[in-house]
């Protein structure tokens, strides 16, 4: 968010709101993370012969483990975009513009 600061100072001076700022981060973050799974999502799929010998009582392509490992990541990802996005919501615009 430190790279972002002065888009989000210029949003909050044209008068967005701390949701907005919010939802905006959280949702790009999340976006990105996304992508990520569903390509990791596919890859071990297609991997699944490789795996085989490294699992241990699961089968490789097992889609009760696959949804847990996803919405532990997912979760995890989540957490990564909540915490800079608060922070993002309390971005001074007078403090982020002020030419340095």
């Amino acid at each position: 968010m430190t790279q972002r600061s002065r888009e989000i100072g210029i949003r909050v001076a044209m008068g967005s709101t701390p949701g907005g700022i919010f939802r905006i981060v959280v949702g790009q973050g999340l976006r990105v993370a996304g992508v990520g799974l569903v390509v990791g999502a596919v890859a071990s799929v297609l991997l699944t012969r490789l795996m085989t010998s490294m699992l241990f009582e699961v089968s490789p392509a097992d889609p009760r483990v696959m949804a847990v490992v996803a919405l532990l990541l997912g979760g995890v990802a989540l957490l990564a975009c909540v915490i800079p996005a608060r922070r993002a919501t309390g971005v001074d615009p007078v403090t982020v513009l002020t030419w340095q």
